[in-house]
């Protein structure tokens, strides 16, 4: 039959488990399949994971988000709870390029961070202009240690969910209301001017929340340097949590996987699924790449 491996393999990026796909092929197809073959077919899938994950990359990504989500895996058996960090980029072309996958049993933390960086690196990437990041600690440090002309933008959203931490619920709406002025400023003065007014009416009741904000000012305020288009772009990890969401889908179907290389088939073959699906470059990339040429000559102004 053919594209038999591809059919397999579609239904197991779905979650399917072997017994699934087996019904699956005769419902759908008339084709009955034993376990060996689906087992067969999916575990080539490694070999070309392999070759994906250590793929040259580009030298120039004008936007990388990075984030990480956890997942469920047995490891000698017991539960564990393990992290799997992913890189998107935004290539020069302006389309999405999913960098690479790790899996780490540890925490999400900076150090793993750098790790994943230096691998960038060595595969070839030389600059990414802007690195768009949540707020852990250490991460704008880990950046620079290896791209240090990288710019850091920290995540609006992240920093407004952690400013909400200490406001109670009578105050949210308001308090969310009064930092739009700062993050929706047109120049870093006006968004200086309008932090110093959110302080003046709220620090009496929450001082820590414009200490935040002081505190990691310096990677902030990089979206201020670029027009509305691409600003809408890099104020949020946005980006990069729609594909952790469409990866979340897929897990939803596995409480637990027996083993990392069952976790990472998987998730390959739904990021897979998903990037075909990325034909159309990012909206107004044209502009927003003269942006970052200008930004960035020594890149890409030869």
């Amino acid at each position: 039959m053919q594209g038999l491996e591809e059919k397999i393999l579609a239904l197991y990026s779905r979650g399917m488990s072997t017994r699934d796909i087996q019904a699956q092929m005769q419902e759908l197809y008339g084709v009955e399949i034993s376990a060996g073959l689906v087992s067969e077919v999916t575990s080539a899938v490694m070999e070309e994971i392999k070759a994906w994950q250590h793929r040259p990359l580009e030298e120039i990504y004008p936007i990388l988000w990075l984030d990480g989500m956890r997942i469920k895996i047995r490891e000698e058996g017991r539960d564990t709870n393990q992290t799997l960090y992913l890189a998107l980029g935004v290539k020069q072309s302006g389309h999405k390029e999913v960098l690479g996958m790790w899996l780490s049993s540890g925490g999400e933390g900076a150090k793993f961070w750098l790790s994943v960086l230096n691998e960038i690196h060595h595969r070839g990437v030389e600059h990414i202009c802007i690195a768009c990041v949540d707020g852990l600690k250490g991460f704008p440090a880990a950046i620079e240690a290896v791209f240090p002309k990288t710019r850091v933008q920290l995540c609006i959203v992240h920093l407004i969910r952690n400013s909400l931490k200490f406001v109670s619920w009578k105050d949210r709406k308001s308090v969310v209301s009064d930092l739009k002025p700062i993050y929706q400023a047109a120049t870093v003065s006006e968004a200086e001017s309008a932090l110093t007014a959110f302080a003046e009416r709220w620090d009496g009741i929450y001082p820590t929340i414009s200490q935040i904000w002081l505190n990691h000012w310096e990677n902030i305020i990089p979206l201020f340097d670029y027009p509305a288009p691409i600003r809408r772009i890099i104020y949020t990890t946005n980006a990069i949590e729609a594909v952790n969401r469409s990866l979340g889908k897929v897990l939803k179907t596995k409480s637990m996987f027996p083993h990392a290389d069952a976790a990472l088939k998987l998730l390959y073959l739904a990021l897979k699924h998903l990037m075909k699906r990325w034909t159309i470059p990012i909206p107004h990339w044209k502009r927003a790449l003269s942006y970052f040429a200008i930004d960035n000559p020594e890149y890409f102004l030869h």
